[in-house]
C-alpha cells in the first residue's frame, strides 16, 4: 500500500508541476506579447499622406464608458461573443475630427455608420458641429451605406455627398413613445399594485396601473417630442439644403412617393433628395481610390479607421500639466444611486467623492458637473448637491451642463449649481416623486399560501404576503408628499423663484431644454464647452487647462486592465503569430483558463492582508485554474 501511495504521490507531484510550469509559460508569453504590443504601438498605426479616415463608428455614443470588468472584455472581444452593442465616448469621436481636420495626412473623411447603433440628439449634433470644422478646414466629407437610420443619417446629411447601394434605403420616422402596459396581466396574476406620487404628469408608474396612456402623459410626452422632432426636421433640412416639408409625416404623403418611385426605396431616396448618388460599395471604393490613391497593399484606398486614429492621440492621463490652473469636468451618468457606484453609474457617495477629489484639488479652480441622468434615488441626489454647494462655498464655481438628459434626480443635482447650461434638445424637468410597492396576498392565497402570525404592533405586521394596511400607506403618501414639497422648495430657493411657479411647472412634466429655459429652470443653452468656458469665465481664468476627474482603478484592477485590455490582448497576440494560425487560435483558448486564474487571484488578493505580499508572489504558482 506504502508504494502504491508513493506511485500516485509521483504522479500528482508530475501532473502538478506540468500544470505549474504550463501556466507559468503561458503567463511568460502573454507579458512578452503585451511588452511587444506597447512598444511596437506607435509602428502599427501609420497614416500615409492623402489618407481617408474611416469614421466607422460602432455601437451606442455615450457620455461616458461603463465599467466593463476587463477579463470579461477581453473575452467578448477575442471571441466575439459580446451580446451589447459597444459604447462609442463622445469625447474620443470629437476628439479624432478634429484632430484630422488639422492633419494634412488626412485630405477625406469616409462617414461608415452603418454600424452606429443609436445617439440622442445633443451628442449627434455635437458631433455634427465637429465634422463642420473638418469641412471648414477644406477637406471632404462622403458618406455611404446601404441603409440609414435617423440617426446615422443627421450625421450623413453634414457630407459633401452621400452614396446609398442600389438596394437600400433611409427610414426616418420621427420620434415616439409606445410604452406596455401591464395592469391587466398584473390583475391576472392577482397582484395588488400600491401608489404613491405626487404630480399630475409623473407617470412612470402608469404601465402598472393603466392599460393605455393618461391623457396627462400624452400631452406632455407630446410637449417636448413635436419639438424635439422639430429641431431634427429643421437642422437635417438646413444642412441638406431642401424645405422641412420634404419630410413625409403621414402614409398618404409617404405612399405617393413611394408609388412615383415603383416601391423602389433607393430611387424614392434620390428622387427627393435623400441621397445624391445610387452607389455600389464597389463603385464607392474605386471613387475613393481614385481621389487618395491604392494603399501599400494596393487592394484598397489609403485609410485609417477611426479605432486605429484614436491610438494615435496622446494619452489624456499623460497629458495635465500640474503646474496649470484647471477646469474639472466630473461626469454624471446613469441611474443615480444610493452607495458606490462604477463608472457608467451614479453612486451618490463616489460621484460626491469625484465632486470632493475637484474642491480639495488647489489647482482646480471651478467645476462642470455634466449630467446624463433620468434620476433616482433622492438620498443619493441629495448627498451630491451637498457636495455641489461645498465646492461653491470653497469659492470654486460649478456649472450644471445637462446632456441628453436631467431629469427627476438628474435635476436635482443640477439645481445648486451657479449656472445650468443644457442642449436644446436636452430632457429634462420631470420634478416629481413617486413610490411603488407591489403585494402577493390574493395570488399567494389563490395558491392556497396564507401569512399569519401576532406581532407586538401594527406597525410589524406589513408584508408583501399579506398586503397593506391602511395606516401604513397614508405614512407612505405622507411620505412622498414632504419629498415634493422639499424638491420643489430648494428648486425655488437655488433657482431665485417663487415656489408656486415652481410648482406650477413641476408636477412631474418632462421638458425640453428649450421650454426649461422659459420657465428659468435652465440659465443657457449650450454644449459641454459653452459649460466649460462659462465655468473658466466665473473663476476668472483667463489661461487654464481641462481635466475629467474619474474614479481611481484599484491596484487589482489597473492590473486586470494592463493585462487584459481586449484590444491590447488581441493587438499583442496578433503580434506574435498570424491571427488564423493554430499557435494563435491555441494561445486564445489557452486565455480563458489564464484570465480564471487571475479573476481568483485579484478576488484573493482583495481578501488577504498580505503587507509584505508573500501570498502574491506564489498566487501564480499556487492557484488552479479549476
Amino acid at each position: 500500500m506504502k508504494l502504491i501511495a508513493n506511485i500516485f504521490k509521483g504522479i500528482w507531484a508530475t501532473l502538478n508541476f506540468s500544470r505549474r510550469l504550463i501556466l507559468n509559460l503561458l503567463f511568460l508569453f502573454i507579458l512578452i506579447a503585451i511588452v511587444i504590443s506597447i512598444v511596437s504601438g506607435e509602428d502599427q498605426v501609420k497614416v500615409e499622406n492623402k489618407s481617408v479616415l474611416r469614421l466607422n463608428l460602432n455601437g451606442i455614443i455615450v457620455e461616458q464608458l461603463t465599467y466593463v470588468d476587463p477579463v470579461e472584455a477581453a473575452m467578448s472581444d477575442a471571441f466575439g461573443d459580446s451580446e451589447e452593442p459597444s459604447e462609442i465616448l463622445l469625447d474620443d469621436v470629437i476628439d479624432v475630427i478634429n484632430k484630422a481636420a488639422q492633419d494634412d495626412r488626412i485630405t477625406v473623411m469616409y462617414l461608415d455608420l452603418q454600424r452606429l447603433h443609436s445617439a440622442h440628439l445633443d451628442k449627434l449634433r455635437d458631433i455634427k458641429d465637429a465634422l463642420a470644422q473638418f469641412k471648414a478646414a477644406g477637406k471632404k466629407i462622403y458618406a455611404h451605406g446601404a441603409y440609414y437610420t435617423q440617426a446615422q443619417y443627421y450625421l450623413a446629411s453634414v457630407a459633401d455627398e452621400i452614396s446609398l447601394h442600389p438596394y437600400g434605403g433611409v427610414n426616418i420616422t420621427g420620434f415616439g413613445m409606445y410604452p406596455l402596459y401591464f395592469k391587466e396581466a398584473l390583475d391576472k396574476l392577482k397582484v395588488t399594485q400600491h401608489i404613491f406620487r405626487v404630480g399630475t404628469y409623473k407617470s412612470a408608474v402608469e404601465p402598472y396601473i393603466r392599460s393605455d396612456m393618461s391623457p396627462e402623459a400624452k400631452e406632455s410626452n407630446l410637449g417636448w417630442i413635436t419639438p424635439l422632432w422639430t429641431q431634427y426636421k429643421t437642422e437635417v433640412a438646413e444642412n441638406r439644403g431642401f424645405d422641412v416639408a420634404n419630410f413625409d409625416e403621414t402614409f398618404a404623403a409617404l405612399t405617393d412617393k413611394m408609388e412615383a418611385a415603383q416601391g423602389d426605396s433607393a430611387k424614392y431616396a434620390i428622387d427627393n433628395q435623400w441621397v445624391d448618388a445610387l452607389t455600389t460599395n464597389q463603385a464607392f471604393a474605386q471613387k475613393l481610390i481614385d481621389e487618395v490613391g491604392l494603399d501599400a497593399k494596393g487592394k484598397s484606398f489609403k485609410q485609417v479607421s477611426f479605432n486605429q486614429y484614436l491610438t494615435t492621440l496622446p494619452p489624456k492621463e499623460f497629458a495635465e500639466n500640474p503646474f496649470t490652473e484647471k477646469v474639472a469636468v466630473v461626469v454624471a451618468k446613469g441611474q443615480i444611486s444610493d452607495g458606490k457606484r462604477k463608472a457608467g453609474a451614479i453612486g451618490g457617495d463616489s460621484t460626491a467623492a469625484l465632486l470632493k477629489k475637484a474642491r480639495l484639488n488647489d489647482k482646480v479652480k471651478a467645476v462642470v458637473l455634466r449630467i446624463d441622468s433620468g434620476g433616482g434615488s433622492m438620498f443619493a441626489s441629495e448627498t451630491i448637491r451637498n457636495e455641489v454647494l461645498a465646492l461653491k462655498a470653497a469659492g470654486k464655481p460649478v456649472i450644471a451642463s445637462m446632456g441628453s438628459v436631467a431629469a427627476s434626480g438628474g435635476y436635482w443635482i443640477a439645481a445648486s449649481a451657479n449656472e445650468i447650461w443644457a442642449s436644446p434638445s436636452t430632457i429634462t424637468g420631470s420634478i416629481g416623486v413617486f413610490g411603488m410597492i407591489m403585494t402577493f396576498e390574493n395570488a399567494a392565497n389563490s395558491l392556497g399560501i396564507y401569512s399569519d402570525g401576532v406581532a407586538t404592533t401594527e406597525l410589524k405586521g406589513q408584508s408583501p404576503f399579506r398586503g397593506i394596511d391602511g395606516g401604513y400607506k397614508n405614512l407612505i403618501q405622507m411620505g412622498v408628499e414632504d419629498a415634493y414639497d422639499k424638491f420643489i422648495s430648494m428648486v425655488a430657493t437655488e433657482r431665485n423663484l417663487d415656489k408656486s411657479a415652481v410648482n406650477d411647472v413641476a408636477q412631474g412634466r418632462v421638458w425640453l431644454a428649450t421650454q426649461a429655459l422659459d420657465f428659468g429652470l435652465v440659465d443657457k443653452l449650450g454644449n459641454k464647452n459653452d459649460a466649460i468656458e462659462a465655468a473658466a469665465s466665473l473663476a476668472n481664468l483667463e489661461m487654464y487647462d481641462v481635466i475629467t476627474i474619474e474614479q481611481t482603478l484599484t491596484e487589482q484592477e489597473k492590473l486586470m486592465q494592463q493585462l487584459f485590455g481586449a484590444s491590447m490582448v488581441q493587438s499583442a497576440i496578433s503580434a506574435l503569430v498570424p491571427e488564423q494560425s493554430i499557435f494563435a487560435k491555441t494561445a486564445l483558448n489557452a486565455l480563458d483558463s489564464v484570465s480564471n486564474t487571475i479573476a481568483l487571484q485579484t478576488q484573493m488578493l482583495g481578501q488577504l492582508n498580505d503587507p509584505n505580499h508573500v501570498y502574491t508572489l506564489c498566487l501564480v504558482c499556487n492557484v488552479s485554474p479549476e
